[in-house]
């Protein structure tokens, strides 16, 4: 996959709706609602033109039953990839244009995690900045390396984690 890092694009918000009224003609009942999450999310950020969407579900193992529905309209069925009670795919190859981040409803943790940390760039535009300066560096220094592009990030989406649970659990 090669990775390549863009100035914001408007047609995002577009494209995730798109994809989410496709989406909810599939899940229906078993949805309970969908959000647009990372880079693409966040209004000004440099990002990979990937569409990056928030499933939360009514159960998780129901989810599983929609494979081939997700197969039909391009989706890559990825299981849990990495984090337990996620369901992840993935769609277009090496040609990524979107993916899918699915939870349970009272996997309130994760969801929490992607939102807060979308909100929390959306307020703080400096730190936006940072985060998409970031990323364009290494997309440069890792053009072809995945797994390098993400440590690269580790560290800085860690810290900004916990500054944005800090912040949100401020305005409560």
């Amino acid at each position: 996959m090669m990775i390549k890092v863009v100035n914001y694009d408007e047609n995002w918000k577009k494209e995730y709706k798109k994809e989410e009224q496709t989406i909810k003609a599939i899940l229906q009942d078993d949805l309970i609602n969908s959000f647009h999450i990372g880079s693409t999310s966040v209004p000004g950020l440099k990002a990979k033109p990937i569409i990056d969407i928030l499933l939360v579900v009514r159960d998780i193992h129901t989810l599983d039953l929609f494979s081939k529905q997700f197969e039909q309209i391009g989706y890559e069925v990825m299981g849990e990839f990495g984090i337990v009670g996620r369901r992840y795919f993935r769609k277009g190859g090496d040609n990524r244009t979107h993916q899918i981040h699915a939870f349970q409803f009272d996997n309130i943790t994760e969801i929490e995690r992607h939102l807060v940390f979308r909100d929390y760039l959306r307020e703080y535009p400096d730190i936006c900045k940072q985060y998409g300066d970031l990323k364009s560096e290494l997309a440069e220094q890792y053009p072809n390396d995945i797994e390098g592009y993400g440590d690269g990030k580790d560290r800085f989406v860690k810290e900004i984690e916990k500054e944005a649970i800090k912040w949100y659990w401020s305005k409560r």
